[in-house]
């Protein structure tokens, strides 16, 4: 079972998350307001600090393909993590990206929003290498951070016809995360909202007691189902 962790803010809250097991350590960076952005700059320290300790992803809500690129660019991520609204970027324009950007692997967001999410998988799973499923937020340009969970038959569903890897995000937490994994069998599972610890003033940073409890209980699960 992958553990995925959003979102980093400093190379050593990173190092920090990997020791306590996780496999891929997210980071959001632009300056669209979304939780936990940080400049391409910090964005870039970060992934040469993780180095091969663990798979860096960097999400983007951007849908024009040059500033894509040029973030890929910049900060040049072990994963490329799509997640802009839906329709937005459709299957076309992430192969003429993925075309861009060689040897470079695509995590694109699903909104499972109902069985319609299924088609949606099905015709993204020919341009990305991975597919996430998530939770849709009203106040968030993109897709995830909702820190709601989602109809999770729907993404068994997914899971069972898709043939490239799925991880299972959206409302994700220690409490949860042994369930879902049971019912939506993901090879991965994801978590931001619920592993975070609020500082005053706003802003958070990563919650470790939280994220080995969320590992623990997600590797037990994976345990009983796939042993």
């Amino acid at each position: 079972m992958k553990i995925q962790i959003y979102t980093m803010q400093t190379p050593e809250e990173a190092l920090e998350v990997i020791a306590s097991g996780v496999d891929h350590i997210g980071i959001t960076p632009g300056s669209y307001g979304l939780p936990g952005e940080v400049d391409f700059q910090t964005a870039r320290k970060i992934v040469d600090t993780v180095g091969d300790k663990a798979v860096s992803v960097a999400l983007t809500v951007d849908t024009d393909l040059e500033i894509i690129e040029e973030m890929a660019k910049a900060v040049h991520p072990g994963i490329l993590h799509l997640c802009a609204l839906e329709g937005a970027l459709p299957p076309n324009e992430v192969a003429k990206l993925r075309a861009n950007l060689p040897g470079l692997p695509i995590m694109q967001a699903i909104s499972v929003a109902g069985p319609k999410a299924i088609d949606l998988a099905l015709a993204y799973q020919e341009v990305a290498e991975y597919i996430i499923l998530d939770t849709q937020a009203a106040d968030i340009d993109g897709i995830g951070a909702s820190g709601e969970t989602h109809d999770w038959t729907v993404s068994r569903e997914i899971v069972r016809q898709l043939n490239i890897p799925v991880i299972l995000a959206g409302g994700l937490s220690p409490e949860n995360v042994g369930e879902s994994i049971r019912v939506v069998q993901p090879w991965g599972v994801d978590s931001l909202t619920h592993t975070n610890h609020p500082l005053a003033g706003g802003g958070f940073k990563k919650d470790i007691g939280r994220i080995q409890k969320f590992v623990e209980e997600a590797h037990i699960a994976a345990i009983k189902i796939y042993e």
